[in-house]
C-alpha cells in the first residue's frame, strides 16, 4: 500500500499529494506534518532515538514522535495512529501547542525536511514498545532536563525539536510536566 503525504501550496493549504516513499530527497516539497510530546503521570516527557534505516536523521534524538496524516485523516487521528505504530501506545489528552510551526533543515546525507508541522502534547500511562524500524530506543525525562540539554548540546537533537523548544511557551512545556 502506498502512503500519501499532503503537499501544500505557499499559504499552507493542501496541493495534492505524494508518495511518502519519495517525498524526502534533496529537493523535498513543502508538505503537512506533526510532531508530539507524550507525557506521563510522572511529569516526564518521552523522548526517542530514530531507527538508524530512517531516511532521514537516522539515530538521532527527537520528539515523541512525529508523522505526516494521510489525505483527509484529522491531524489528531494522526498523532493516535503514530503513536500506536509507532510506540505501541494509546495516547489520551491531545493538545495544540503550536499550531503553526514550519521549519526546513538538511541533514548530513542532503535530504530535507520541509514541513509545516503543528506541535501537539499527548499522555499516557502505558510503557512504550517501540517498532524497530522505527525507534531504536527511547528515555523519559523531565521537561528541565531536556530544555537543558538541547541548550547545552543542541547538535544532539533533532533540528525540529531544537526548534519547537524555543517556540513552546512555558506555560505549554508546563503541559507536559
Amino acid at each position: 500500500m502506498i502512503e500519501e503525504v499532503v503537499l501544500l501550496d505557499g499559504k499552507n493549504q493542501p496541493a495534492g499529494t505524494m508518495d511518502k516513499a519519495l517525498v524526502h530527497t534533496g529537493q523535498t516539497p513543502l508538505h503537512l506534518a506533526f510532531s508530539c510530546y507524550i507525557h506521563n503521570d510522572r511529569g516526564e516527557i518521552l523522548l526517542t532515538r530514530r531507527a538508524l534505516s530512517k531516511v532521514a536523521w537516522p539515530g538521532v534524538w527527537t520528539n515523541s514522535v512525529c508523522g505526516h496524516p494521510l489525505p483527509g485523516e484529522s491531524l489528531r487521528a494522526a498523532v493516535c495512529r503514530r503513536c500506536q505504530y509507532e510506540l505501541g501506545l494509546y495516547v489520551e489528552q491531545i493538545t495544540s501547542l503550536v499550531d503553526e510551526f514550519q521549519y526546513r533543515a538538511t541533514d548530513a546525507s542532503g535530504i530535507v525536511e520541509n514541513e509545516f508541522c503543528p506541535i501537539f502534547a499527548a499522555f499516557t500511562c502505558q510503557p512504550p514498545v517501540p517498532r524497530a524500524s522505527e525507534v531504536m530506543d527511547y528515555q523519559w525525562v523531565k521537561p528541565e532536563d531536556l530544555l537543558n540539554s538541547v541548550r547545552a548540546t543542541p547538535w544532539a537533537f533533532s533540528p525540529w525539536m531544537v526548534l519547537q523548544l524555543g517556540q513552546i511557551t512555558q506555560e505549554n512545556l508546563s503541559l507536559l510536566g
